[in-house]
């Protein structure tokens, strides 16, 4: 669950607080937000022991119930996952390595680089950076799962360093920033909701075990227990490393930083200030790499259904890694990072995953009622998908009824072009011979073959 959120987040959610006090509420009840929808997607995942997260889950709620609408949620959402959610996640990812990166070099070297110059070398870092994760992500599964041990040692190793340094600096009795905790202006309903984005979308790793619920041994208990000890720990830590953060820098100082962990740590670690930017930096290539990784999953189950490209679901006859998968996400994550940056990527991101949760929680609702008789392991008090449904409907609705920005109208675009999309290639099934031209070039170029395929060469 500990992201590159935790790194970037927190700037965004004292802007919008507009306190301490606040901040710190905001990220204690994102924490109870996130626990709550995860308890409801572990009684998802025992009713729908699938991969998938919300992609099976929308396919047994709806699926069946109408030959049109039934299949159009678990399509929309894979159209979105794959095309602009996931890619947008990483791409915040990427461009939260390219600022940590640039960081030191910029305080020793920057004095006479324009704002455009940095502007444009950070986002050339993030270009290596996507590249790297690309390339890894093609060439090996091992090599991916060696590298994920090294960034999770490290980005463990920074949350741990800055609240050590944040208590010290407590106990010397630094507690200037900490008083009249609710001094300054009230935030509007708008930044309310704007700074639980910035606090939730740095727990949102918590809807991640239901996507590969096939492989966890007993997901009946094992999945409500990782939930159970993941989601309060990480709320503790994420409030600690937030009050760390506010103990030792400004207001002012919180709001400006480019990079809010390299500043901490100028002020704690003094000569060892290399600490941060460099584990920042290894830990959010490496959840990058993670979520370029997982979303090959959804292309492969959505690919498999006829509702993606079947290439996507290809993948190399000797690596066996999903390569077109990849280089798809690879090449949308370019996109958005030469258009995006990371607030409003932040934005855009969130107030589509937050329309996917509601969706979700409709789903439980609707599978109390038609798979009444599915032994559950774990059971959600009814009032939990309402309080989270209820969460999900004000951090969709308020945002764009207050600011109807660009933004969310991009986010509701990817949307209804997943409807256009539906209607011919899915529900109609209209095949373009072009199709198959690429399909058997990418084939060709990349020697990749279809799943069954590559299972019958290794019987």
């Amino acid at each position: 669950m500990i992201g590159s959120g935790i790194f970037v987040s927190p700037t965004s959610a004292f802007q919008r607080a507009g306190s301490v006090g606040l901040t710190l509420i905001i990220w204690a009840a994102s924490g109870l937000i996130s626990m709550l929808g995860a308890l409801a997607f572990a009684e998802l995942g025992g009713v729908v022991p699938r991969s998938g997260a919300e992609y099976v889950y929308f396919q047994e709620a709806f699926g069946n119930r109408h030959k049109f609408f039934g299949p159009l949620p678990s399509f929309v959402y894979a159209w979105v996952f794959v095309m602009g959610l996931r890619p947008a996640e990483a791409t915040i990812i990427i461009l939260v390595f390219a600022q940590y990166t640039f960081q030191p070099f910029e305080e020793a070297y920057g004095q006479d680089l324009t704002e455009d110059q940095k502007y444009y070398i950070i986002k050339g870092v993030a270009m290596i950076g996507l590249i790297i994760i690309t390339t890894i992500n093609i060439l090996s599964v091992k090599l991916y799962n060696t590298m994920q041990k090294l960034f999770t040692f490290s980005k463990l190793a920074v949350c741990v360093a800055i609240i050590i340094g944040g208590l010290i600096s407590l106990g010397q009795g630094k507690t200037e920033n900490l008083k009249d905790p609710f001094s300054g202006e009230a935030p509007s309903v708008k930044d309310i909701a704007l700074a639980f984005y910035a606090g939730l979308w740095a727990y949102d790793g918590w809807s991640m075990v239901t996507t590969v619920t096939e492989e966890v041994k007993r997901p009946e208990k094992n999945i409500l227990r990782s939930i159970c000890i993941a989601v309060p720990l990480v709320t503790l830590v994420y409030c600690f490393m937030n009050l760390s953060y506010m103990t030792v820098l400004s207001g002012d100082e919180m709001i400006n930083a480019p990079a809010v962990a390299v500043l901490f740590a100028e002020r704690i670690f003094g000569s060892m200030k290399l600490i941060a930017p460099i584990g920042v930096a290894i830990s959010t290539i490496g959840c990058a790499l993670s979520m370029q990784f997982g979303v090959s999953r959804l292309c492969y189950v959505a690919a498999k259904n006829g509702q993606m490209l079947s290439v996507l679901s290809y993948i190399h006859r000797e690596r066996l890694t999903p390569i077109p998968a990849v280089i798809l996400q690879g090449l949308i994550s370019c996109i958005f990072i030469l258009s995006g940056d990371v607030a409003n990527l932040i934005d855009f991101a969130s107030f589509l995953i937050w329309i996917f949760y509601g969706g979700a929680m409709i789903a439980l609702v609707m599978l109390r009622k038609s798979h009444a008789d599915v032994a559950r392991p774990y059971k959600v008090p009814i009032v939990i998908p309402f309080l989270v449904l209820a969460v999900a409907i004000f951090l969709a609705v308020v945002p764009i009824a207050t600011d109807p920005n660009p933004k969310y109208l991009v986010a509701l675009g990817f949307i209804i072009t997943g409807f256009f999309v539906y209607i011919p290639f899915v529900y109609y099934k209209v095949h373009l011979s072009c199709v198959d031209t690429v399909t058997d070039f990418i084939q060709r170029k990349l020697n990749v073959v279809p799943t069954d395929d590559t299972v019958e060469e290794e019987k």
